[in-house]
C-alpha cells in the first residue's frame, strides 16, 4: 500500500504502482477476513487504485 498519494502524483509510476496495489488487493481478498481492519485496508487499496487510474486517465 502506498503511504500518501497527493494531487502531484507522478503518473510515470502508475504502471508499477497499480501492479503492486492490485497484487496486494488480490492477496487480501484471498485471505477472506471480514473484520473491520481488513475492510478498511480493502477500501484504502481500492481508493488508491481508483485515484491513480483517474489521475492518470487510465481506463481498465
Amino acid at each position: 500500500m502506498l503511504d500518501n498519494l497527493e494531487s502531484d502524483y507522478n503518473c510515470a509510476n502508475a504502471s508499477d504502482d497499480l501492479h503492486q496495489l492490485k497484487q496486494e488487493l488480490a492477496a487480501l481478498r484471498e485471505q477472506g477476513a471480514e473484520d473491520q481492519e481488513t475492510q478498511e485496508q480493502l477500501n484504502r487499496l481500492e481508493n488508491q487504485i481508483s485515484f491513480i487510474m483517474n489521475k492518470c486517465d487510465i481506463n481498465h
